[in-house]
C-alpha cells in the first residue's frame, strides 16, 4: 500500500512539473541557479525542485513614451512625446542581462529623445521629423542590442511648441504666402506685358491687322449698352498724319552747319 502511495506521489510530481509554451512564448529555464536553456514552445518538462523557469512573450511590444519637456538647440522649450515598438530576440540575454528590460528600455528611449532633441533646431523637428525618428531609433537600438532587444521602430508622436511661438510661426508663415503671391503677380505682369509688345509688334507689320482689332474693340465697347460715343480714325489717317508732323519738324529743325 505504502508503493502505491509513493508511485503516486512521483507520477503527481512529474505532471506537475509538465509545462506549455505557447507559439509566442519562451522559457529560460534555471537549475540550481544557473541557466540550462531556452525552452518552448510546445510541451516540455521541468526537473521538480531542480529547476525553475521565467517566461517571455516574444511578440511585438508597443510603449508610449510619456510627454517630455525639453530644449532645441536654438534654446525653444517644447513638449514631445513618442511611440516606440520594440521585442525580445534573445529572451536569455534579456532576463540575464538586465533586470527589468522593459523598464531599462523605457528609460533608455526617454533619454535618448531628450538628447536628440536639443540636438536640433525647431525647425528641424518640425520639418525633418522622418530622419530624427530614424536616428532616435538606431541610438536606442545600438543601446538594447546587448540585453536581446530589437527596436523595430519609433515614432514622434506630438511635438508641442509655445504659443508666442506659434504666433510668429504663423506671422512668418503669412509673410512667406504674401511674398509668393506677389510674386507671381509681378511675373504674370512681366509675362502679359511681353505678349502685349508682341502683338503689337505683330500688328505693326500688317495694317490691316489692326484695324481688324479696332473693329473688335468697337463691338466689346457696345456689348454692355452704354452711352459713349467713340470716334475711330482711319489707321491711314493716323500715319499720314505722324508723316506731316516729323517732316514739320524736319523743316522747322536749324540747318547743320
Amino acid at each position: 500500500m505504502s508503493l502505491l502511495v509513493l508511485l503516486f506521489i512521483v507520477f503527481l510530481l512529474l505532471v506537475s512539473s509538465l509545462r506549455i509554451a505557447q507559439e509566442y512564448q519562451r522559457a529560460i529555464v534555471f537549475r540550481l541557479g544557473r541557466f540550462t536553456g531556452t525552452r518552448g514552445p510546445g510541451l516540455y518538462w521541468l526537473i521538480p525542485l531542480l529547476e525553475r523557469q521565467q517566461t517571455l512573450d516574444m511578440r511585438t511590444k508597443t510603449v508610449e513614451l510619456e510627454q517630455q519637456e525639453t530644449i532645441t538647440k536654438d534654446s525653444v522649450t517644447i513638449k514631445v512625446n513618442a511611440v516606440l515598438w520594440f521585442r525580445v530576440t534573445n529572451p536569455a540575454d534579456a532576463v540575464i542581462k538586465v533586470a527589468d528590460f522593459n523598464k531599462a528600455v523605457y528609460q533608455l528611449s526617454v533619454t535618448a529623445l531628450r538628447n536628440i532633441i536639443g540636438q536640433h533646431q525647431l525647425d528641424e523637428v518640425l520639418k525633418e521629423r522622418g530622419q530624427i525618428n530614424n536616428a532616435l531609433q538606431q541610438i536606442v537600438d545600438t543601446a538594447t542590442e546587448t540585453w536581446g532587444v530589437k527596436i523595430e521602430l519609433v515614432e514622434i508622436k506630438d511635438v508641442e511648441i509655445p504659443e508666442s511661438m506659434q504666433r510668429a510661426m504663423a506671422r512668418e508663415a503669412e509673410a512667406i504666402r504674401e511674398k509668393r503671391a506677389r510674386i507671381i503677380k509681378a511675373e504674370a505682369e512681366l509675362e502679359a506685358s511681353q505678349k502685349l509688345t508682341l502683338g503689337a509688334q505683330e500688328m505693326e507689320k500688317s495694317p490691316f491687322s489692326l484695324e481688324l482689332r479696332r473693329m473688335q474693340m468697337l463691338s466689346e465697347i457696345g456689348i454692355d449698352n452704354n452711352t459713349t460715343t467713340v470716334i475711330m480714325l482711319p489707321s491711314d489717317f493716323s500715319a499720314a498724319a505722324k508723316s506731316f508732323t516729323q517732316m514739320v519738324a524736319n523743316q522747322s529743325a536749324p540747318p547743320k552747319e
